[in-house]
């Protein structure tokens, strides 16, 4: 398969969050792939299946379920960041949702309670830009500008 090079992203689907700028909006939402740092764990049923795009997005990088559930987990161990809690048991998995979520912000306080929520949040996007990251080097299909 030949390898896919992010380019030239759409503007309308970028967001500035605490620590990363143009952030990409999430998957199903027309998100580029460094987006999948958002998805939630493959193989769970979800309120809104009918608009994930994270399997066909894994497919198009070449990644499978199982190579992205681990990179998640290991990412997970290494940062601190399982709560029983949170949706699938981890802030890797959890969404961007800008106007708060009380799993994820909960579990924010409990990982890092010597920070304001700001700090707690510039912390949680700047390890997601670093999840985007290894997931897009662990791809097999795409040739990343980040």
């Amino acid at each position: 398969m030949e390898r896919i090079k992010i380019q030239n992203i759409d503007k309308r689907f970028l967001r500035n969050v605490p620590s990363w700028e143009n952030a990409p909006v999430p998957i199903c939402m027309g998100g580029d792939y460094r987006a999948l740092a958002f998805c939630c764990k493959p193989g769970s049923s979800l309120t809104f299946g009918y608009k994930c795009l994270r399997d066909t997005k894994l497919k198009e990088i070449g990644m499978s379920s199982n190579e992205f559930i681990i990179i998640k987990e290991k990412f997970s161990e290494k940062h601190n960041w399982f709560d029983d809690e949170c949706c699938f048991d981890s802030l890797s998995y959890c969404c961007m949702r800008r106007s708060g979520c009380n799993r994820r912000d909960s579990a924010l306080k409990r990982r890092y309670p010597e920070k304001s929520k700001e700090e707690a949040m510039t912390e949680y996007f700047r390890l997601k830009k670093e999840l985007a990251s290894i997931i897009l080097e662990n791809s097999q299909n795409l040739l990343s500008d980040e």
